[in-house]
C-alpha cells in the first residue's frame, strides 16, 4: 500500500459539499482517506479576482501506481465539472498529490513532491494539522518547518 497526502481545494458551487463529494469518490475508487485536516477558507492563489476558496488535506492509502492514482483524480475532477480554461481560474474542485510516500518524480505531467507547496499555506496548514513531522523529500524539512519558515 502507498501512503499519499492529496489537497482538495474548491471555489465554486457548494463548497462544503465539493469537498464531501470528492472524498466520497476517492474512497468508492479504492483510495481510503485515513485522515482528513480541518477546513480552511482561503484568499485564491495567482489569480486573485475570484471567489474565496476552502481547503483541506486528506491522507489516504492505495495500492495503486502514482501514474494511476494522478488518472483518478484527473477522473474525478472531470466527473465533478472540473474544467480547465486558464491557469490558476476558478474551479469546482481541484485534486493535487502533494506527497507519494516518499517518492521524487519528475515527468512533464507529473511533479511529486509538489513543486510549489512549501509557498502554499492554504496547504501547508492543514498539512500540519494531520502530518507535521512529514519530511519533504526534496527539501529534508517537516511540513511544520515549512509552514513556520513560509509564515516567518
Amino acid at each position: 500500500m502507498h501512503r499519499a497526502f492529496i489537497a482538495i481545494g474548491t471555489n465554486l458551487g457548494d463548497r462544503k459539499r465539493n469537498i464531501e463529494l470528492a472524498v466520497k469518490k476517492m474512497e468508492a475508487n479504492q483510495i481510503a482517506v485515513i485522515k482528513k485536516s480541518p477546513v480552511y477558507s482561503t484568499m485564491p492563489y495567482g489569480y486573485k479576482n475570484q471567489p474565496m476558496f476552502l481547503n483541506c488535506v486528506v491522507e489516504a492509502q492505495t495500492d495503486m501506481s502514482v501514474e494511476e492514482l494522478l488518472h483518478t483524480l484527473q477522473k474525478i475532477e472531470k466527473e465533478m465539472g472540473r474544467t480547465k480554461k486558464i491557469h490558476w481560474s476558478p474551479r469546482i474542485i481541484d485534486l493535487d498529490i502533494i506527497f507519494f510516500d516518499s517518492d521524487i518524480i519528475n515527468k512533464p505531467d507529473l511533479q511529486i513532491p509538489h513543486p510549489d507547496m512549501q509557498n502554499r499555506d492554504f496547504v501547508l496548514k492543514p498539512l500540519k494539522d494531520i502530518a507535521p513531522d512529514f519530511v519533504h523529500p526534496v527539501l529534508r524539512k517537516t511540513v511544520k518547518e515549512l509552514l513556520e519558515q513560509l509564515t516567518s
